[in-house]
């Protein structure tokens, strides 16, 4: 009786809530997406539902076979297997391309997107090379951290290389803000990462400003006009209502058009092309308005809040740097896709996290809260070794 009550504190029912309300949310407003766009003939609703059972499976069997050992056993093997699989996707026959994007394996009726699994994958190697270099650095020193900080970009780019070659810029900036977020968390000191950091961000506020104010210096450098439209569209939509920007500005009207309690369920005055998926946010707001956009964004928060608490509170480093990961992941993928929608960021195809229809994003989200939850499970038994 005691071990039974042991072993069920080690379950983080408050992680599971939260995940599980997102998922109902996501549910609700796939199928008010299907009920106001005739876009597309597919049940989405159906296939969502199949992929959850399935996350659901993978986070039961994370939790249960894969503890503190088999995690750090396996962490380059998962490495080594998601950059096979993205390779696979340029395989003729197994290779699907949609939209121009070459990103998926398997068949018409049944395929993944690797680079949606990689990102659980870089986690746990991420943590394992952090760790290990950890355990050999007794006296961390400027030449050692930088040692670390090469380590981590070179595990981090090999993928992003591979992502970037499938045309997919919104997954390579999540695993770009996974290995910021476990940068810092791994004790590399500010006097390094302060001014590489310093340096990029005014690279990247420079290119800005000559792609609205002199896109002529760009193009002489080398630069195509279309890779501009990402830029221009975001910032200055308006000028190209019909084409690059309209996107972003139907978004932005359904968004507010749903006003402080939203127009109600299946309502929508304003069709939205992705609805279902990158642009769900617009039934959000649109249908519930500010308060049930508001009531999003606390579950979510909730939600980084309970994983940085199992971080702080298994005492296991390891465990602390996934923990980490997934709250960066997390916190980038709500930033990024609520920030797009409402014309704060530029438009990437990134979907919201349990909410979006997706079946990789699915398991790939559930993958890393499988990961979150083994932790909590699994540290008890990890610190008596």
């Amino acid at each position: 009786m005691n071990k039974s009550r042991e072993s069920s504190t080690k379950i983080d029912y408050s992680i599971i809530l939260l995940v599980m309300c997102l998922c109902l949310i996501g549910i609700a407003a796939i199928y008010i997406a299907s009920l106001t766009n005739n876009q597309y003939a597919t049940d989405f609703l159906v296939r969502q539902l199949i992929w959850l059972v399935a996350g659901t499976i993978i986070i039961i069997i994370i939790v249960k076979y894969f503890d503190y050992d088999r995690l750090q056993q396996m962490a380059y093997y998962l490495y080594g297997g998601g950059l096979f699989l993205l390779l696979l996707v340029f395989a003729p026959v197994i290779g699907i391309e949609r939209k121009g994007a070459q990103s998926w394996v398997g068949t018409e009726a049944i395929n993944i997107q690797p680079s949606e699994l990689m990102k659980s994958f870089l986690i746990v190697a991420l943590a394992k090379l952090i760790w290990d270099h950890t355990k050999k650095t007794s006296i961390r020193t400027l030449k050692s951290d930088f040692h670390l900080f090469i380590k981590i970009s070179l595990m981090t780019l090999a993928p992003i290389t591979l992502i970037m070659l499938q045309s997919d810029l919104g997954t390579s900036l999540v695993l770009i803000s996974i290995m910021v977020g476990m940068m810092f968390i791994s004790g590399i000191t500010w006097r390094l990462l302060l001014p590489i950091f310093g340096g990029i961000a005014a690279i990247g506020t420079t290119l800005i400003l000559l792609v609205l104010k002199s896109p002529s210096t760009l193009t002489s450098l080398g630069f195509k006009k279309y890779q501009f439209n990402r830029i221009t569209s975001w910032l200055e939509p308006e000028k190209d209502p019909l084409d690059t920007g309209m996107q972003l500005l139907k978004s932005m009207r359904a968004v507010g058009s749903g006003e402080l309690r939203g127009s109600g369920i299946g309502y929508e005055a304003i069709e939205i092309p992705e609805n279902h998926n990158d642009f769900i946010f617009t039934i959000i707001g649109g249908d519930f308005g500010f308060v049930g956009a508001c009531v999003l964004i606390v579950l979510y928060f909730l939600l980084v809040y309970q994983i940085i608490r199992v971080a702080l509170d298994v005492g296991i480093p390891f465990y602390s740097y996934i923990c980490t990961g997934v709250v960066a992941m997390i916190f980038f993928h709500v930033l990024q896709n609520i920030g797009m929608t409402i014309g704060m960021l530029p438009i990437t195809g990134i979907p919201l996290l349990f909410i979006s229809y997706g079946g990789s994003a699915m398991l790939g989200s559930l993958m890393a809260i499988g990961l979150v939850l083994s932790a909590r499970y699994n540290a008890p038994k990890a610190m008596d070794l």
